[in-house]
């Protein structure tokens, strides 16, 4: 509550035990303990069955508690050179990465995820891994209405953006990776894979719906870095202040935006969250700054004053000023 955060998207629930145990958890916290919260629950494939078992759906929801899409990891990461790639890594032309699972395999488990009626949300780092998605889904329409979700999108080519632009899609991108993943990527993907990595503002421009994400807890969670790294393209504290990809900058409206409007289309629920508007759950941030009329680095420096769920204020920074 302290970062401001009104919910957040999670899978955890294949980790700590069951499904049952999992859910318990959010239920006990958020429901029997008035510890108002969003908590929107992608659900791993693992466990998609034992949810349904258990007399659960797709979009089953409590007053903060959502069920949400059927996650997948299509690939790993470009850490360890386990993103998959269409082409050789540029520093070690050995590998190509790795496959999570075979192009069958997707086929068939985005088809077990229509079977009960749910979209898809899907690890998809490299170029590869992004293809095969598109190849299954594709094959498999999303229900009519909704949106499938392809997370992170880091590596793509004209192609790709081509056909994901057909595609009733939302692209769940991470703007921090630039803070973090710069400069050693360069070296790592080559120069010529470059156009279209870490290309928000491309996908933006083509028309793609960007949400943004944290991939806490592997980033850390505040948003605000995510908006930083998004307008400046830079990491902070850099002595340099290099700027990577000066043209992928965006602007603080669409920085904002994917935190917010974007988070709220990556689950089809921006009919009633995401903006503040009449008639709209009344979930809101105050910070100490306007970030519209900030300096770029002020953007780090801003406090949270307010966090504010359905109504109720459920963090109030109480340091003097």
């Amino acid at each position: 509550m302290s970062l401001g955060l009104v919910g957040s998207h999670s899978e955890d629930l294949s980790y700590y035990g069951s499904f049952t145990k999992t859910y318990g958890a959010f239920k006990n916290l958020i429901e029997r303990d008035g510890y108002k919260y969003r908590a929107h629950l992608l659900v791993h494939h693992e466990v998609v069955d034992d949810m349904h078992e258990e007399g659960h759906r797709y979009k089953d929801s409590t007053d903060y508690i959502t069920l949400g899409s059927m996650k997948i990891f299509a690939d790993g990461a470009l850490g360890g050179r386990t993103a998959l790639l269409s082409k050789p890594y540029n520093d070690a032309p050995e590998t190509s990465g790795v496959a999570i699972h075979t192009p069958t395999q997707l086929h068939d488990l985005v088809k077990k995820a229509r079977d009960y009626g749910m979209t898809v949300a899907v690890h998809t780092i490299g170029d590869l891994a992004f293809e095969y998605m598109l190849d299954a889904i594709e094959k498999h329409p999303a229900p009519v209405g909704e949106r499938d979700r392809l997370i992170h999108a880091q590596i793509l080519t004209n192609d790709l953006i081509a056909r994901a632009k057909k595609l009733p899609l939302i692209l769940d991108i991470q703007p921090r990776f630039v803070a973090t993943d710069f400069p050693w990527i360069i070296e790592r993907l080559g120069e010529e894979r470059l156009n279209y990595s870490y290309a928000w503002k491309t996908l933006l421009d083509e028309g793609l719906i960007c949400a943004g994400g944290s991939d806490a807890p592997i980033e850390p969670v505040n948003p605000l870095l995510g908006i930083h790294a998004a307008v400046t393209r830079q990491t902070p504290g850099d002595p340099e202040q290099t700027v990577y990809q000066p043209e992928q900058r965006l602007s603080m409206y669409e920085a904002i935006g994917l935190f917010t409007k974007g988070s709220a289309q990556a689950i089809s629920e921006e009919h009633k969250q995401g903006v503040i508007e009449k008639g709209y759950y009344a979930d809101f941030t105050v910070l100490d700054i306007d970030l519209f009329q900030a300096n770029t680095d002020d953007i780090l420096d801003a406090n949270v004053e307010m966090t504010i769920i359905d109504g109720t204020v459920m963090y109030k920074n109480r340091i003097e000023q």
